[in-house]
């Protein structure tokens, strides 16, 4: 019996992305690839690949190289490789893929993938490389083959794609175009099979998530808020989180649901990118400082033990000391459990990236380092507060040590303690006994396991 033949789908940056090498690697199945965790066996390498920073995208170039001689290994020994550039980087510089790495097979963009098969046919069958970075009418959703459950407790569901916001920084609207909002009914679906599967938590995607408005069962757009309200009544998920969310599209429905809906875990990550309303404003943020502050209260005031994460941007073009002290003042009143914090990247095609009075990278990397260290503070605290306190934790995978599981409280953070395998899948009280600055440890207070 012959082989079938193999798949390899490597992921750089977001969830969305994790969501969609999930999705290429059912639609691949579909064509008859299996697929494989080692590069030197696959018959197809997909790099579904992320464009928000300058070093994001050149690690892509740096793995092609590498790629390209396991390509010519390959040939020697008779066996054809296809390789694949698919994601944002693919969407953003198309054709220059394929100048800079002539021997990758084909180039397609995010909105496209649902084509991924019939176009690797074309490419093998053509011998020649194809760019597919349009944005075609028909929603690839529907053109994708139903979803194959992943054998885990907890999984990624996207709802919302692209951005209407056009911040100057970020190459979203030009690579993912336009916001788009799944069906409700489709969505509820797709849910319901996950946890028909064992999926316990989901988690909802979206480049701009709040502001999600698709259509309802009733022929009208629903808001995030009820779509979570929807989701929450299918029975076997036990938890909902959604990420990433934009300040101005944080509605009060969406507030309230985090108040009156137990299954909505209290994590929101919510960027607001500089502390200084000038950079916010140079940014196309359409938000201020006191908007931001003002918007933390009232979520706080509806769910006091809400856990924060956000984004911030040092050395945007023109940034001050001043600046950078707003953004330093901003954090220390907020209070982050977590935040990622980057260098600006000119992004090409961006109109930040032509802005003049770029910052140096020396004032860049010393700002950024000043900030990471309050940031980091911030986060070993809020974890050390959790000490002397028993939190509900979804065990999600073994540990590293016998005897050991990993799960996650609702504040997102990893919880490390003794149980047995069968609580996989369960949620159990812990009392937290000790902490670092990325995760909890802890012992389980039951000693019975979960009803299955």
């Amino acid at each position: 019996m012959t082989a079938p033949a193999k798949v390899y789908v490597r992921t750089f940056g977001c969830q969305m992305n994790v969501y969609d090498s999930e999705r290429m690697t059912e639609l691949l199945g579909r064509h008859g690839f299996a697929p494989t965790s080692t590069l030197e066996d696959a018959d197809v390498v997909v790099l579904n690949t992320c464009h928000i920073r300058e070093k994001a995208a050149e690690k892509v170039y740096s793995d092609l190289g590498r790629i390209r001689q396991i390509k010519a290994a390959r040939a020697s020994a008779g066996r054809q490789t296809l390789i694949a550039v698919a994601g944002c980087v693919a969407q953003a510089e198309g054709d220059e893929v394929l100048r800079r790495a002539p021997f990758v097979d084909l180039v397609v963009g995010p909105q496209s993938y649902h084509r991924l098969g019939d176009l690797l046919a074309r490419a093998k069958s053509e011998r020649r490389g194809i760019v597919d970075t349009g944005f075609p009418n028909e929603d690839k959703f529907a053109s994708l083959p139903q979803r194959t459950p992943p054998r885990a407790v907890t999984a990624f569901l996207s709802v919302q794609e692209g951005c209407d916001k056009f911040c100057s920084f970020c190459v979203v609207p030009y690579t993912r175009g336009s916001e788009f909002s799944r069906p409700v009914s489709d969505l509820e679906a797709e849910a319901r099979r996950l946890t028909e599967h064992g999926v316990r938590e989901i988690t909802l995607l979206g480049q701009n998530v709040n502001a999600y408005h698709g259509l309802g069962p009733d022929g009208h757009p629903w808001s995030l808020a009820r779509l979570i309200a929807r989701l929450a009544a299918v029975p076997d998920l036990t938890r909902i989180r959604y990420t990433t969310s934009h300040p101005r599209d944080m509605t009060e429905d969406l507030i309230s649901a985090h108040r009156d809906e137990p299954k909505l875990m209290p994590y929101l990550h919510l960027p607001f990118q500089a502390g200084a309303d000038r950079i916010l404003a140079a940014m196309n943020r359409k938000h201020t400082a006191a908007d931001y502050l003002a918007l933390v209260a009232r979520i706080r005031a509806a769910r006091p033990d809400m856990a924060l994460s956000t984004d911030i941007i040092v050395g945007f073009p023109g940034e001050t000391e001043c600046d950078f002290a707003a953004t330093l003042a901003l954090v220390a009143q907020v209070d982050f459990a977590q935040a990622y914090a980057f260098k600006f990247s000119p992004r090409p095609g961006t109109p930040a990236a032509a802005l003049r009075d770029q910052v140096e990278d020396r004032v860049k990397i010393e700002r950024l380092q000043r900030l990471q260290d309050l940031l980091g503070q911030q986060q070993t605290a809020f974890n050390s507060a959790c000490i002397g306190r028993t939190l509900p934790v979804l065990f999600a995978a073994e540990g590293r040590h016998p005897g050991q599981l990993v799960g996650r409280s609702p504040y997102l953070q990893a919880v490390h303690a003794a149980a047995d395998s069968s609580w996989l899948g369960g949620i159990g009280e812990v009392a937290i006994v000790g902490s670092g600055r990325n995760s909890l440890t802890g012992v389980l207070k039951s000693a019975q396991t979960p009803k299955a």
